[in-house]
């Protein structure tokens, strides 16, 4: 029943060849309601929900998330004037129409930054994205030569304060057009459907910089967001981060460290994936210049197996990007 009546849909968008978009619902026996779109060149797309069997002509077709279940068996000819006139008969609509037209369904917004940037976005800027299971948020997208990056942290003026709580690292706090960190739980909804890079940028005062890449999982705020990082893929640095696997994130009101007598995020500064608190912290204080008290020194932005942990860094950049990308040629 179910491919007969999907090959019956498909055959009913050849009849309408002059509406672009056919809005349907139906009822399938012990399959319950659907509704969804007919289009002249996707046949059918249908979800769960929707009103009694009728049919009405409406431009409001769009192209539905690859999630989306299409019901096309290939039909491809026109149908015959017998055939087109058994088709309309059929299609008389069991309930009347609704009063109001059918509106236009609103674009629908990427999920991360590398969908604008294979479609050929070239311009880096702030973008609205929407990941599964997620409300729309706005991020900062890296279009550069080998872009479709989501810029998840930026360091370099100074003009935002780091040293924030668990609530304000939960959900982001900044400019994106400046300094800024983008949210733990924006983070691991961009990064909970398959494998995503971290790119970390490093830059020195003396005009030197650095990178180095990782492929990383993300949990949610159950695990304290943990960090588990799957080995370097490039960069010439070596790992400053601690154990590669499972660690949590901190913050002065929140400790997860692995220092015992110790909360790294009070003795230093601002929340991280500390293990014990000598590795890296990209989230400590911002200073303009080099202190000279050893003790100001190590609360401000290092990674240890480059400059050491007494060197505060100029500037960081942190960005994700699915990690499929990288096998493209």
């Amino acid at each position: 029943m179910h491919l007969v009546f999907s090959a019956f849909l498909v055959a009913l968008c050849i009849l309408f060849l002059h509406a672009k978009c056919l809005s349907w619902t139906h009822v399938w026996a012990g399959l319950g309601e659907g509704s969804g779109l007919l289009s002249t060149r996707r046949p059918a797309v249908w979800q769960e929900g929707g009103r009694p069997p009728h049919a009405i002509p409406a431009p409001c077709c769009q192209r539905p998330r690859a999630r989306s279940r299409w019901a096309n068996l290939g039909l491809r000819e026109p149908l015959s004037p017998a055939r087109r006139a058994a088709g309309a008969a059929a299609l008389s609509p069991a309930v009347p129409a609704p009063a109001q037209p059918c509106q236009p369904v609103a674009p629908e917004l990427p999920e991360n930054c590398q969908q604008p940037f294979l479609e050929g976005q070239q311009s880096s800027g702030v973008f609205q994205v929407q990941p599964s299971g997620s409300q729309p948020f706005k991020v900062y997208c890296d279009m550069t030569a080998e872009g479709g990056w989501t810029v998840i942290q930026r360091r370099r003026d100074g003009s935002v304060d780091f040293d924030q709580l668990w609530d304000a690292y939960k959900n982001g706090f900044g400019d994106l057009h400046g300094d800024f960190w983008l949210g733990l739980e924006k983070i691991h909804h961009l990064v909970q459907e398959g494998r995503y890079n971290l790119l970390i940028e490093l830059e020195d005062w003396e005009g030197n910089s650095q990178v180095v890449q990782f492929v990383f999982s993300l949990g949610g705020e159950s695990t304290a967001y943990t960090l588990n990082l799957l080995g370097p893929l490039s960069g010439e640095l070596e790992n400053a981060i601690g154990d590669f696997r499972q660690l949590p994130f901190s913050t002065r009101d929140r400790d997860h460290d692995l220092k015992a007598d110790t909360n790294c995020a009070k003795h230093l500064s601002g929340g991280w994936w500390f293990s014990t608190c000598g590795h890296a912290n990209l989230n400590g204080k911002y200073f303009r210049s080099i202190p000279r008290q050893r003790h100001e020194r190590k609360q401000g932005i290092f990674w240890k197996t480059w400059k050491g942990r007494y060197y505060p860094l100029k500037s960081t950049t942190m960005k994700i990007r699915p990690t499929e990308l990288e096998a493209e040629p």
